[in-house]
């Protein structure tokens, strides 16, 4: 009996290879809709990823990458087309992976590590110096030598975007440290003047103690609140409660755009290779009482490159109006300012009472800006603020999108980069690419 059923067994197999093979050669049975075709996985390559969030028609979700539980931070190498984000690999050890953003392959990924802060997802950031490119992760805890456990660091590490070669650099630090890459190395801040710069190359720790400060001569205001702001490739910037200046370098009351006071500049915001500042008009100007200048200035040279007038928003020196630069250099966005930084224009989004209209948050470098009309900063309209709009530098019109419109993050190699949380707050990273 067991024979027999094998036999059948082995007939019944035979039989149903045999109707898979008809099914294969006829299409399906030759009368079936698309939807009834048995071979359907490969097709789902052009399908894009599980996610479909609503986009700007800009970009197609036909096609595609989606990473699932990633950490809250991810950055991007436009030299290489890497995306680089973290993951946890255990309790307390976490891996650096990275993907090619144009096809969505996993690229080269980083041996497992445990941070300074190892209950919390290390923060991420991208470095750039004499064309080589960085992949930095940082947090700040006790030391890892274990002989002072009051003793507390910034452990970085810093990967090469290009095949992911990695150095481990420690820097004691005590209070609050925040890091930063807007120049060719990283910075090392905590809100007043001591500072420190890590060379991504060498891993060489430059320390910068507040009373070591030359300040530039004549200025009583530099010597008041003097913080450390960002670093240019001259050196460190600074700034008092007013003016600003380049360790060893070039001083603001120089380079004051045309039509400000020369005294009155205050950098709000640092980009690479850029710095946002405003300014008050010259005494007896038509709108002094009521407008300020906002200027983009050549970080390293300081000079003045485009500017524009518009009422006195709401703003905190270092972080808003957030500077965000297109991948190429050539368009600047911060709160309801927008700049073409090679036409050397620029457009303040306001009404005639000068309330903000809208807030931008991202920008291509195909020329147009993404963000929201109710947002109070970036981050709310890229998390979903009221009001979406898209903004073209050739027009300089403003279009509202439809009310679920997620904007990109950012875009590079023709992909933006989408974020989405689901209802298990896990966070997806999106690739969609732009159409055309």
């Amino acid at each position: 009996m067991r024979q027999r059923i094998v036999r059948l067994t082995l007939v019944g197999g035979v039989l149903v290879l045999a109707l898979l093979l008809l099914l294969a050669t006829c299409g399906g049975g030759g009368g079936g809709s698309e939807d009834d075709e048995p071979e359907k996985k490969p097709a789902r390559k052009s399908t894009g990823p599980a996610t479909q969030l609503t986009v700007p028609p800009a970009y197609t979700t036909k096609r595609g990458w989606e990473i699932v539980g990633a950490g809250p931070d991810y950055a991007l190498s436009n030299t290489t087309g890497r995306l680089a984000y973290l993951v946890r690999a255990s309790d307390d050890r976490y891996r650096l992976r990275t993907l090619d953003t144009e096809t969505g392959r996993a690229d080269w990924s980083g041996d497992a590590w445990r941070p300074a802060d190892p209950g919390h997802f290390p923060k991420l950031l991208t470095v750039a110096k004499d064309g080589q490119e960085f992949f930095v992760t940082w947090s700040h805890g006790k030391a890892g030598d274990g002989l002072d456990p009051a003793r507390t660091s910034v452990s970085l590490d810093v990967y090469d975007a290009v095949d992911g070669e990695r150095r481990r650099v420690e820097v004691p630090w005590t209070g609050a440290p925040a890091v930063t890459a807007t120049g060719p190395g990283i910075l090392i801040s905590g809100g007043r003047a001591d500072s420190a710069v890590v060379d991504p190359v060498s891993g060489e720790v430059s320390e910068i103690a507040a009373s070591s400060v030359a300040y530039p001569k004549g200025c009583t205001a530099c010597k008041q609140l003097t913080e450390v702001r960002g670093q240019t490739a001259k050196g460190l910037l600074l700034s008092g409660v007013r003016e600003f200046w380049v360790r060893g370098g070039w001083f603001s009351r120089q380079n004051a755009p045309k039509g400000a006071d020369p005294l009155s500049g205050v950098p709000t915001s640092v980009a690479p290779g850029l710095v946002l500042a405003k300014w008050q008009p010259a005494k007896g100007a038509k709108r002094a009482a009521t407008h300020q200048l906002w200027t983009v200035h050549d970080s390293a040279s300081g000079k003045p490159v485009v500017s524009v007038e518009c009422h006195t928003p709401a703003i905190e020196p270092g972080r808003y109006p957030q500077a965000v630069v297109s991948p190429s250099g050539g368009y600047l966005v911060a709160g309801n300012l927008a700049f073409d930084l090679e036409a050397k224009k620029g457009f303040c989004f306001e009404d005639e009472g000068g309330t903000a209209l809208l807030t931008l948050a991202s920008v291509t470098d195909g020329g147009t800006a993404y963000g929201a009309t109710t947002a109070r900063d970036a981050a709310e309209a890229l998390d979903g603020g009221v009001g979406p709009v898209s903004m073209s530098f050739t027009t300089w019109s403003v279009d509202a999108l439809p009310p679920n419109t997620r904007l990109p993050e950012a875009e590079t190699s023709g992909i933006g980069v989408f974020r989405w949380t689901d209802r298990k707050d896990r966070l997806h990273l999106l690739g969609y690419p732009r159409v055309g």
